[in-house]
């Protein structure tokens, strides 16, 4: 019992001086050995590769000797015994037969090893060496034979170091010949006749004697053979061409051009041979295989893919090169079109796949390309975002986002339509994975949010042009359109569950009407105007209400609005183009009968949202006499009709409520009061329906006007370029031009200034006038 009692106060004085200690060495002391085992696989694997890439070395070099874990312990150092593991050294019988028997045997597989059948790996799944995209440098695609020469020659410890620890860098050359791929179709002549072998020989001979200029006579040899006999041997002469096609402008001595392309129709043909061909013929020699979750799987272990996973690189790294070079409109989708069937090749080459990335983006958000280059480039990137990893989702959602804010940094009349196509497109991107896109969508709403409370603390001058530009107000509307489309009672009820976005939709309406209010001047209704239509449509879509009459409201009480307006010439300002209204267009005619059309509309389908309500009354009570005061006489007209339609509206839905029997804590039939009504047949939805076919049609005769004008405009400056071409005068005109412009830009800084006093002035009074 004494002997009990010892033991046990040892034990309590163990745990309590010395177990946690113990312990922490134990866990360090296994990482340690864990990373190490990591490492010499990894180190085993490399050595392979480098084996079967750059072949065995020279007969008078000796291999190094690897200490393994089976050797007897008196030969082994206490280093390569750690590394090994704790194994048995003493039963060797045991482990030849362990060494000896088959792959295929069933066994317990170690912990952390992914369950692989038939060597297949899907290509998506994170790995232990796996890169994520941030990490990955732009321009880091290999080296090439000349600068690893070099390299080896002037750092040669360096050089060791990336040979260990980064291959890819060393390995990888763009003008590489490929040959390793010739070793995989030694096959194919063996299938093929004898007659058929002789004339291929004969072809090949009179390519080596004069194989610099590329013929089509070549391009349709390689064509029929890839076509026949899916021929790697061809699939590589297509690539090496290719590549040269890519780099048809470029001279480097160092690394000269296998062909050279001087007919405009050979270049034409071995462009489309390689982007339809290629794809098919490693389609036909490492198939990929889809699995219905939109999984793709391909044999990444075998020795074929590892050989043409240089052909991969290569024929990948010229599309991105020749895309940078193409403007005709049917190459470019052609060109487009052929990466999507690569892309499952790709996933397992990061440093190719981000420049890729970037490359399709920057066609997706060019303002200079058409809605096909658009829509092609889209269709590549939602396919990523479909096969890829979540590493690969990120990046692509990342980059995407970027490019749509760098796309709308300029906004007008020629560029709206492609801006609205990119954000209705990406907005599709963020409900494939909606968990990461809840992160990203995150990530981003409150970054915006951040912008919008640095300009109301840091109250300066120019504070607020963080938040009043294109830019914020695109990403706005935006999220908007991504919780739309996501959050829809429908969407909903086809995924059977709540929507992970829903979440964001109060801080989006927050960050929205904060914005909308930062500077509440007449000088910026337009981009109150925009605000308000982003969240008009998030109201639509998701069944939220958002308390949007009274920033309406202000804009009818505003002194604005309310002073008489003085007579001008100046065109209508175009709302839907513009957050900001011109200096020269406040207190103008124009600009209030602009305002009040928006004000009318936007009234009107805020409250045709809620015109099925059964609490429709109450919320017109603050409509009784909107824009009291103002002597615009368009502007009241336009409102006296909206009240009346309110009203009408009011009557019809409390005809319809007078009949109901239940009471207002019945929450579920009043959320289905009149549901089953379509909201056009409400007298206010009847009046808004015409109200935007009349819009519609207005719209589509200005810019058909403004399309005609731009028309003229060009021939004009056309026409005066060709007669300004016969009579120059050199520097007499320019010195003029100087002039002149030196003078109008003084007369504009001092009317900017008075323009700033008329405006401080402005601001003073209606501060009296709220007082």
């Amino acid at each position: 019992m004494a002997t009990s009692k010892k033991n046990l106060k040892a034990t309590k004085k163990f745990e309590k001086n010395h177990l946690k200690g113990v312990l922490e060495r134990r866990k360090v002391t296994a990482k340690i050995k864990q990373r190490q085992q990591i490492q010499d696989k990894k180190k085993a694997k490399r050595a392979q590769d480098d084996e079967f890439y750059k072949g065995p070395g020279k007969d008078g070099e000796k291999k190094p000797v690897s200490k393994k874990p089976g050797a007897k312990a008196s030969e082994m150092s206490v280093d390569d015994f750690f590394k090994g593991g704790f194994e048995i050294l003493d039963n060797k019988a045991a482990l030849k037969e362990k060494t000896t028997t088959s792959p295929g045997k069933l066994g317990k597989r170690k912990r952390g090893e992914p369950e692989v059948s038939d060597n297949e790996e899907p290509v998506d799944s994170g790995s232990e060496g796996e890169v994520e995209a941030d990490d990955i440098s732009e321009d880091d695609l290999g080296m090439s034979k000349s600068a690893m020469d070099a390299l080896a020659e002037n750092d040669p410890e360096f050089y060791k170091f990336l040979k260990e620890n980064d291959p890819e860098a060393l390995d990888f050359d763009e003008n590489a010949d490929l040959a390793e791929v010739d070793e995989l179709s030694e096959g194919e002549e063996e299938e093929q006749p004898k007659k058929k072998q002789k004339k291929d020989k004969k072809a090949a001979q009179e390519e080596k004697t004069d194989d610099s200029e590329l013929t089509q006579a070549m391009v349709a040899r390689w064509k029929a053979a890839m076509a026949e006999t899916r021929s790697l041997r061809a699939a590589r002469q297509v690539v090496i061409a290719f590549r040269c096609a890519a780099h048809l402008n470029e001279t480097d001595e160092e690394n000269p051009q296998r062909y050279s392309i001087t007919d405009p129709e050979v270049f034409h043909d071995i462009v489309v041979v390689a982007l339809k061909g290629i794809p098919e013929v490693l389609q036909h020699h490492v198939p990929v295989k889809e699995s219905a979750a939109g999984k793709v799987y391909i044999q990444t272990e075998g020795k074929k893919f590892k050989t043409l996973s240089m052909l991969i690189k290569s024929f990948a790294a010229s599309i991105i090169r020749l895309l940078g070079t193409l403007s005709d409109d049917a190459t470019l989708k052609l060109t487009l079109s052929a990466l999507q069937p690569l892309l499952p090749y790709l996933l397992s080459f990061r440093k190719l796949l981000k420049m890729l990335i970037k490359t399709v983006v920057a066609f997706w958000s060019q303002s200079a390309s058409t809605e096909t280059t658009r829509i092609t480039a889209f269709l590549v990137i939602r396919r990523l975002v479909v096969i890829g990893d979540k590493a690969v989702r990120e990046a692509v959602l990342k980059a995407a986002y970027q490019g749509l804010v760098q796309g709308s940094r300029l906004t007008n009349a020629n560029t709206i339509q492609g801006i609205n196509l990119m954000k209705n497109s990406a907005a599709e991107l963020w409900g494939l994975d909606q968990s990461l896109g809840y992160t990203t969508a995150f990530a981003s709403i409150r970054q915006l949010a951040i912008h919008l409370r640095n300009s109301i603390v840091n109250n300066k001058n120019d504070s607020f042009r963080a938040v009043y530009n294109w830019q914020y107000v695109h990403s706005l509307d935006f999220w908007s359109c991504v919780l739309s489309e996501h959050c829809s009672p429908l969407k909903e009820a086809e995924a059977g569950k709540e929507s992970q976005l829903k979440l964001l939709i109060y801080p989006l309406v927050q960050v929205t009407l904060g914005a909308m209010r930062l500077i509440p001047t007449a000088l910026y209704y337009p981009l109150r105007f925009q605000l308000i239509r982003s969240l008009l449509r998030l109201s639509r879509a998701t069944d939220t209400y958002i308390p949007l009459a009274s920033a309406l409201l202000e804009v009818l009480n505003s002194a604005e609005m309310k002073k008489p307006p003085k007579s001008s010439t100046l065109k209508a300002l175009d709302f839907a183009t513009s957050y900001k209204a011109p200096k020269s267009y406040l207190r103008t005619r124009v600009y209030q009968d602009g305002v009040g059309e928006q004000v009318v509309e936007l009234l009107s389908e805020f409250f045709v949202l809620w015109s099925r309500s059964i609490a429709l009354k109450r919320w017109l009570k603050e409509m009784r006499k909107p824009g009291k005061g103002n002597k615009n006489g368009k502007l009241s007209s336009g409102l006296v009709l909206l009240v009346q339609k309110l009203e009408a509206n009011a009557k019809f839905v409390e005809e319809k409520r007078a009949r109901v029997e239940f009471a207002p804590k019945d929450r579920a039939q009043v959320d289905a009061f009149l549901k089953d009504l379509e909201w056009e047949k409400t007298p206010l939805g009847a009046f808004v329906v015409s109200q935007r076919k009349l819009r519609a049609e207005k719209q589509r005769l200005v810019e058909e006007a403004r399309k005609e004008e731009d028309r003229k405009r060009k021939e004009e400056e056309q026409e005066a370029l060709e007669a300004g071409n016969g009579d120059e005068s050199g520097e007499d005109e320019e010195e003029e031009d100087e002039e002149v412009d030196g003078d109008e830009s003084e007369e504009e800084e001092e009317e900017e200034e008075e323009e700033e006093e008329e405006e401080e002035e402005e601001e003073e009074e209606e501060e009296e006038e709220d007082e």
